[in-house]
C-alpha cells in the first residue's frame, strides 16, 4: 500500500515538474540565443534534457503500474531503472558537450548581452528551486531511482542557473567575458559527476546486484540462524525496481520436518527479511536426500497486483 501511495505521489510530482521545466526551457533557449550566452544556452540545453527525462521518467511510472503478464512475470516496474539509465546517460553527454563549447568560447570569447543573461538566469533559478522542491516534497528522491535520476537532472540545472547569475554579474561589473564559459565548466562537473553515480546505479541495478541498503552477511545469518535450517545455497538478493527486493534461495532442512513445521518456519523467516527490506521471497526447502520433485516450495510477494503469478 504504501509503494502505490508513493508511486502516485511521484507521478504526481513528474507531471507537473515536468510541465514547468518544458515551458521554461522555451523562454531560456531563446533568452540564450538573443544574449549569446553559452552559460544559459548549456543551462537551456540542461533543461532540454530535465525535459526529456522528467517525460521520461512519468512515461516509465505509467508503464510500470501495467499488470504483470505470462510474458512479463515481474511486470514493468524495471522501466524505471531503465529511464533513470537513459537520464544519467543523457547527463553525461550533456556535460561532455558543455566541455566542448566552453573550449572555444575560451578560444574566441563572444560578446555577451548581460543584463538580459541575469534576468533569464534569475528566473531560471526561481524555476528550477520551484521544481527542485516540488520531487523533493511530493516525491522519494531518496529511494527511487527512476525520480531521483530526474531529481539530478533539475539539481544540476538549478546550479547552472547559479553559475550563469554570477557569470553575468561577472561580466557587468569587472568585465571578464571568460566568465560565462567558466560557469558552464563548472556546471559541467557537476552534471558530469551526477550522470555518473546514476547511471552507475542503474547498471548495478540492471546488473541484477544486490540492493544498497540491504547487508548480504545479515540475510544471511538470518536465515542460518533458524533452527530448522541446517544450510544453505544459491542465494540470490536483487532488485525489481526501486524499493522492491527480491530473494531467492535453497535451504536444507530437519530431515523430520513436517510440511505445517516448514510451513510455520517459512512465515516467520519472510516477516524477519521484510523487516530486513525483501518484500519478494522464494526459498526452496530440501533436506540432505532430497529429490527435486519432493520438494516445497514457498513463494511470496508482497505486491498483489499479480496474486494469479504467485501461490501464498
Amino acid at each position: 500500500m504504501g509503494h502505490d501511495h508513493s508511486h502516485g505521489a511521484n507521478k504526481k510530482a513528474l507531471l507537473l515538474s515536468f510541465i514547468i521545466t518544458t515551458l521554461y526551457m522555451v523562454i531560456e533557449a531563446i533568452g540564450g540565443l538573443l544574449t549569446n550566452s553559452l552559460a544559459l544556452l548549456s543551462d537551456a540545453g540542461h533543461m532540454l534534457s530535465d525535459s526529456i527525462s522528467l517525460g521520461v521518467g512519468l512515461a516509465a511510472f505509467i508503464l510500470g503500474e501495467k499488470v504483470a503478464n505470462y510474458s512479463k512475470t515481474y511486470g514493468y516496474k524495471r522501466f524505471e531503472i531503465l529511464a533513470a539509465l537513459f537520464n544519467g546517460a543523457t547527463l553525461i553527454i550533456i556535460s561532455l558537450y558543455i566541455f566542448y563549447e566552453a573550449y572555444h568560447r575560451f578560444v574566441h570569447p563572444p560578446e555577451v548581452a548581460s543584463f538580459g543573461m541575469l534576468t533569464i538566469a534569475v528566473v531560471g533559478l526561481i524555476v528550477n528551486l520551484l521544481v527542485a522542491w516540488i520531487l523533493m516534497r511530493q516525491g522519494d528522491t531518496e529511494d527511487n531511482l527512476n525520480l531521483r535520476a530526474a531529481f539530478l537532472h533539475v539539481l544540476g540545472d538549478l546550479l547552472g542557473s547559479v553559475g550563469a547569475i554570477i557569470a553575468a554579474l561577472l561580466i557587468i561589473f569587472l568585465d571578464w567575458g571568460w566568465a560565462d564559459p567558466l560557469a558552464s565548466v563548472v556546471v559541467a562537473v557537476l552534471i558530469l559527476i551526477s550522470g555518473g553515480r546514476v547511471t552507475k546505479d542503474s547498471l548495478h541495478v540492471l546488473m541484477e546486484g544486490t540492493p544498497k541498503h540491504i547487508n548480504f552477511q545479515d540475510v544471511t545469518r538470518t536465515i542460518e540462524d533458524t533452527p530448522e535450517i541446517n544450510s544453505i545455497h544459491d542465494l540470490h538478493i536483487w532488485s525489481i525496481t526501486s524499493g522492491q527486493n527480491a530473494l531467492s534461495c535453497h535451504a536444507i532442512v530437519n530431515e523430520n520436518l513436517t510440511i505445517k513445521e516448514s510451513q510455520q518456519m517459512l512465515k516467520d523467516l519472510e516477516q524477519k527479511l521484510l523487516d530486513e527490506g525483501i518484500g519478494h521471497i522464494t526459498i526452496q526447502v530440501e533436506t540432505m536426500n532430497h529429490n527435486h520433485e519432493e520438494t516445497i516450495l514457498c513463494k511470496n510477494n508482497q505486491d498483489h497486483s499479480h496474486p494469479h503469478l504467485h501461490s501464498h
